[in-house]
């Protein structure tokens, strides 16, 4: 279901909680109401649509990736980027990482980790920003 975007910025400086096997259907609507914007948008976090969970979801190279609970572990390659949000108007100067190893746990809950550069690194830096309650 597509969900109406959240601009409320103190409901987005607030963390998210731990995501669990009963937040599936979060991960379904933020896939839904990425690809509604997907004209502007290629990721999305789900207190974007209202909800404090650790789940995001991005376009990984044309393919819609979700992880649940990600975290970076390893970054490099410091560089500085203005980027846009869905959520505020606008866009916003912050420091991004050319390369990040994260991990995260899939659909089924099993942990993976992965590396990711370049333009996908950036969009995972962004929803993970979300996550902890960062407003860029």
């Amino acid at each position: 279901m597509v969900r109406e975007i959240c601009t409320d910025e103190t409901f987005l400086a607030q963390k998210s909680e731990p995501a669990g096997w009963e937040d599936l259907a979060v991960a379904a609507d933020l896939i839904d109401t990425l690809k509604a914007h997907q004209d502007g948008c290629v990721g999305m976090a789900a207190n974007m649509i209202g909800i404090r969970k650790r789940i995001i979801v991005f376009d990984n190279e044309g393919v819609y990736q979700i992880m649940f609970n990600p975290e970076i572990i390893k970054k490099s390659d410091p560089y500085h980027v203005q980027e846009g949000c869905l959520s505020l108007k606008g866009t916003r100067q912050t420091k991004r990482w050319k390369s990040i190893k994260v991990r995260y746990q899939n659909e089924k809950f099993q942990e993976r980790w992965k590396t990711f550069t370049g333009w996908t690194a950036q969009i995972i830096q962004h929803e993970i920003d979300h996550c902890n309650g960062i407003v860029i």
